[in-house]
């Protein structure tokens, strides 16, 4: 094989290795790229958004999060803490009625508690609770940054009774998944609250909040979470004019 011959047979396989790498990478980075948006849902196109469009930085930052966050371990609160907190959420729900944002503000609180409780960051890390939650709650975590919105007027634009009504709705979704973390039965609570909410909306005013006992749906083999006598008094009316 003459010299010119094999030099041409070494550029030709280099090339070929070259594309063969560049096809590889590419596709590795098409497979990781379309997982996220699977795994992220809405949290995704917001990351997107915040990123003016660029969907490499958004999956950066995306992925960043998940290597951060991925290997956290939630831990189940007890029957006990769960029905404390519970409890907890009633109140304040009842609260919203005279003091709406005293009531989002310690729904805000609360949350945080419960996020702690679980595994996540907490103290004042709000930034780093969040990236937290969006890992393993990231259809739901909006609600908990639209909550912390709603009572920041100065992030929001305004401030209004109704925006925190929806706002406390929306943060209940993670209040939830968060207290239901690792247990079965804990959609169906939540179906039934939200059944429940549809149907009081429309006997209520814009500026009610949901009956307050929609959020204390046990899972099943767990004692029913303690009703304030003033809840059920709210529920029976409720009832009555249904």
């Amino acid at each position: 094989m003459s010299p010119a011959l094999t030099i041409v047979l070494i550029v030709v396989v280099v090339v070929v290795l070259a594309a063969v790498a560049f096809f590889l990478v590419r596709r590795g980075a098409g497979a990781s790229g379309g997982s996220l948006p699977r795994r992220f849902g809405p949290e995704y196109d917001r990351a997107v958004r915040h990123h003016d469009g660029d969907k490499r930085a958004a999956e950066q930052e995306l992925r960043e999060r998940v290597k951060t966050y991925g290997s956290l371990h939630e831990h189940t609160p007890a029957a006990e803490e769960r029905t404390r907190l519970l409890a907890s959420w009633s109140t304040l729900q009842e609260r919203f009625v005279e003091a709406p944002r005293e009531a989002a503000a310690e729904a805000d609180r609360l949350l945080a508690e419960t996020a702690t409780a679980v595994g996540h960051p907490g103290g004042d890390r709000h930034a780093a609770r969040l990236d937290s939650l969006s890992v393993h709650h990231p259809h739901h975590v909006d609600g908990y940054r639209r909550l912390r919105a709603a009572l920041n007027p100065a992030e929001s634009g305004h401030e209004s009774t109704e925006e925190l009504r929806e706002a406390l709705l929306a943060a209940r979704g993670l209040f939830e998944d968060l207290i239901g973390a690792g247990t079965s039965g804990t959609r169906t609570g939540r179906d039934t609250a939200h059944r429940t909410e549809r149907a009081s909306e429309g006997a209520q005013g814009p500026d009610t909040p949901p009956a307050a006992g929609t959020a204390q749906a046990p899972a099943p083999g767990m004692a029913p979470a303690p009703v304030p006598e003033a809840t059920e008094t709210y529920e029976g009316h409720q009832a009555r004019r249904s």
